[in-house]
């Protein structure tokens, strides 16, 4: 599915740059301006800088005169908009509307964010012809949202709606050593507490049936049976020297 993300009006070339970060980090590339304050906003210092290396989403980024040129293509029209508009389409959150919208049967082939400007929003005419109008669940009295954070929010939203990113590897699956190598490592063991003189085989009392469950619940690998059955060894070998 495409994915686009549409700036109109946007005042303020950080929060461009801010935008084209946030869509880099969730692996989106199309991000269109619509009238932007400044026609050179792409290749402002500002905007570079707050870009913090997604320079290629800047690269490709483009600058349009109308929202009918910047919707090109895309079949389901997402406005952000706090305040529900009289009139207006239904009002959803991200997440509730994501879910719905790619179980569906026919998910759309393009989908648009649209954005209005930091100072006064989307006007009511771009609101009336997207499909939904998303509204980030924010504190109540405080709905305010930096342009570059509420892009970042949606973004996010849209990559785990589209099962996110896939992780790394898991790490090897650990065995564990066999029950007649543990009881071989604790019958070493035995041995050498006695040699130590920690264990008095006159009077043993539960010491040995307690490490076992204590070994059963750490479920020791071959390898560190052999690293403990080593420290075994090197108990009855001190032992051994300190009789000589």
């Amino acid at each position: 599915m495409k994915t686009r993300f549409v700036l109109i009006e946007t005042s303020h070339a950080g929060n461009v740059g801010g935008a084209a970060r946030a869509l880099k980090v969730m692996g989106f590339d199309d991000l269109v301006l619509v009238r932007p304050r400044w026609p050179n906003v792409l290749r402002k210092e500002e905007t570079i800088q707050r870009a913090s290396g997604a320079n290629d989403v800047l690269a490709s980024a483009r600058v349009v005169d109308t929202l009918d040129e910047a919707l090109e293509g895309m079949t389901h029209l997402c406005a952000t908009a706090m305040t529900p508009r009289d009139f207006g389409p239904p009002t959803r959150s991200p997440r509730e509307h994501f879910g719905e919208l790619l179980a569906s049967a026919s998910p759309p082939a393009g989908i648009a964010f649209l954005f209005g400007s930091e100072r006064f929003g989307m006007a009511n005419d771009d609101v009336y012809r997207c499909h939904v109008a998303l509204s980030i669940p924010t504190a109540p009295g405080y709905g305010s949202l930096n342009l570059a954070a509420a892009v970042q929010l949606v973004a996010y939203d849209w990559r785990q709606a589209l099962g996110g990113f896939a992780v790394a590897s898991p790490a090897p699956v650990r065995e564990a050593a066999d029950a007649a190598a543990v009881a071989g490592m604790l019958d070493h063991l035995q041995q050498a507490l006695v040699a130590v003189d920690f264990l008095d085989p006159a009077a043993p009392k539960k010491l040995m049936p307690r490490l076992q469950q204590l070994f059963n619940r750490a479920q020791p690998s071959e390898e560190e049976v052999h690293i403990l059955r080593g420290v075994a060894r090197a108990m009855l070998q001190t032992a051994e020297r300190a009789k000589r």
